[in-house]
């Protein structure tokens, strides 16, 4: 549906759907709902006005087009900057998929995202240019067959200078659309490695493998085992945010640095994103 209306924002489509706009076979739906042969469905008509049609800042295009890591005719891979969404909705006009399609050399073409990436989380972020290829990155991420690394900020030091947090997590969604994650015997399966780059007097940076790919995974494991992440306001320590922020931290210490996957008979995609200059300044200070 999204493709069907094109040149809406995600988040009147979502309001569509919870309004219960959008009917299969007369019924309200819910938005993880798929289409099964047969169905009959029902979209209503959409209209936007001047006002209504989307503005992309200039700076967030430049921003965009300047991050390229990786592209050939089945992918684009970017360098995310901090403080943009993936995509529309939870207060946002627009994220980085709306931006690109605005692009001249995407905006008659297709180009979706192959994954997600929290708003302040800077780094990797694969799209894809064809259908058939999207489907076939759903089935490898489905199947934790793709490679995914990030540094990370922590309150603390890792004993050992290695840590596996091995424990389940629930999703729920609050009023207004926001997601918060806990851990609970409950949920699915969540594995995620910890290991030790650099020590500080009163925290660490540390390199993250996700074995799962959880919403707010890292976060949420991190501050589960006492060393939460530096300058999460959601899931991190009050104490430690503030005094990172006497350091300069502005944002979510966590990137994604590394991402590696192959797909089917291609050479194996190897990207690496370095650690942006806001968050090397933070730890130039602890040094």
């Amino acid at each position: 549906m999204f493709n069907y209306l094109k040149d809406v924002p995600k988040g009147r489509i979502y309001k569509m759907l919870r309004k219960g706009e959008v009917r299969v076979n007369k019924k309200r739906i819910k938005t993880n709902y798929r289409l099964v042969s047969g169905d009959s469905l029902r979209v209503p008509p959409v209209f936007l006005d001047d006002k209504a049609k989307l503005q992309i800042p200039h700076r967030v295009i430049d921003q965009l087009k300047s991050s390229t890591l990786y592209e050939d005719n089945a992918f684009l891979i970017i360098n995310k900057p901090s403080g943009i969404p993936v995509h529309a909705g939870s207060g946002c006009d627009f994220g980085v998929i709306e931006a690109i399609r605005t692009m001249p050399e995407f905006k008659d073409s297709y180009i979706e995202l192959a994954h997600r990436l929290d708003r302040e989380t800077s780094g990797c972020l694969i799209l894809v240019k064809q259908p058939q290829v999207l489907r076939k990155m759903n089935l490898l991420i489905r199947d934790n067959n793709m490679s995914k690394r990030y540094y990370a900020l922590i309150k603390g030091v890792l004993k050992d200078g290695r840590q596996m947090i091995d424990v389940p997590l629930l999703k729920n969604t609050l009023r207004g659309g926001e997601r918060l994650v806990q851990v609970s015997e409950n949920g699915k399966p969540a594995k995620t490695e910890f290991s030790l780059l650099e020590g500080f007097t009163e925290a660490s940076l540390v390199d993250v493998i996700l074995h799962t790919g959880r919403t707010h995974q890292i976060r949420v494991h991190s501050a589960h085992s006492g060393t939460p992440i530096a300058g999460d306001n959601k899931y991190g320590n009050e104490e430690f945010n503030k005094t990172m922020k006497t350091l300069g931290l502005k944002r979510l210490f966590l990137h994604a640095n590394h991402i590696s996957f192959k797909l089917d008979d291609l050479d194996r995609i190897s990207v690496d994103a370095p650690l942006p200059d806001d968050l090397k300044k933070v730890i130039n200070k602890l040094t």
